[in-house]
């Protein structure tokens, strides 16, 4: 990196903060503003953070790491669980950019949902309709809006097979069991639909195969403090052939929205998961 690009990457004045953040994103919301003059330092490590996370501009994936789609099928469906109608249109019209149609975003938010309850699939629907409102201010609309046809990512392709053979059905869970026992037809139709978010009922015709979908439910387990059901999941992104690293950028995709605490808490499950696969 040339010297004079380090040394602007070492200004902590408000307005070289300010710079390197839009040039980052393309645009920032004003409410960042107050904060980048108050404390620049603070607004200047967000920045540097996010960015990573969420890939923008001057941050290179790898072939180990996930896609920037990828990454908005997680961040997205996390702000609109928040009800969040001010950022989340803004992730929208970056998928957007990066080639996801609508059905990739719905597929991400029932992936999502499986976890935290379908009404944050309206949300969603919510979200892709205020960033094709031509009044909503922020992030760029691509012309015509929503693109017609998707742009391949590297997701699409993988977690689709199973390396081994288990039921993976909400039904055969314990709990589920149970309750099986006192209404079966709750069981039935609940379970039908977690089955359909997480592609537990056979990979059919969708986007986002069983591996992904689960990355997308692990982030919103953690979320909610769920480790120990997010042993289970992280096992079956394994069983698709998700690695590690896929697991962490996954639950690292909603820190933004829920903390830090979210990753330490993913972490911990990614543990637990490491020692069961380790003690069989």
């Amino acid at each position: 990196m040339p010297i004079t690009e380090v040394k602007n990457a070492e200004d902590l004045s408000p307005e070289a903060v300010l710079a390197r953040a839009t040039a980052a994103r393309g645009d920032i919301f004003p409410e960042w503003k107050p904060l980048a003059y108050a404390s620049p330092k603070t607004y200047h490590l967000i920045n540097q953070t996010v960015s990573y996370l969420h890939g923008y501009h001057g941050q290179e994936a790898t072939s180990e790491q996930l896609s920037g789609p990828m990454r908005e099928l997680i961040a997205i469906p996390a702000l609109c669980s928040k009800g969040d109608l001010r950022h989340a249109p803004n992730h929208v019209r970056r998928a957007y950019r990066l080639g996801l149609t609508n059905r990739a975003l719905f597929e991400g938010a029932a992936a999502y949902a499986s976890v935290v309850g379908w009404s944050s699939m309206t949300f969603m629907s919510l979200a892709i309709m205020e960033a094709n409102h031509p009044l909503y201010p922020y992030g760029q609309l691509p012309a015509g809006g929503e693109p017609r046809e998707l742009t391949p990512f590297p997701e699409m392709t993988m977690g689709r097979a199973r390396a081994d053979t288990a039921n993976e059905s909400l039904a055969d869970a314990p709990e589920w069991r149970y309750a099986s026992s006192i209404d079966p037809e709750l069981v039935r139709r609940a379970a039908a639909f977690i089955d359909h978010c997480l592609v537990a009922d056979g990979v059919k015709d969708v986007i986002l195969g069983p591996g992904p979908r689960e990355l997308i439910a692990i982030a919103a387990l953690c979320t909610r403090g769920e480790v120990e059901i997010a042993v289970g999941h992280i096992r079956r992104a394994y069983a698709y052939g998700m690695t590690r690293r896929h697991v962490l950028e996954a639950i690292c995709c909603v820190l933004p929205m829920t903390g830090v605490v979210t990753g330490q808490l993913g972490l911990r499950a990614m543990q637990l998961a490491d020692a069961q696969h380790a003690s069989r």
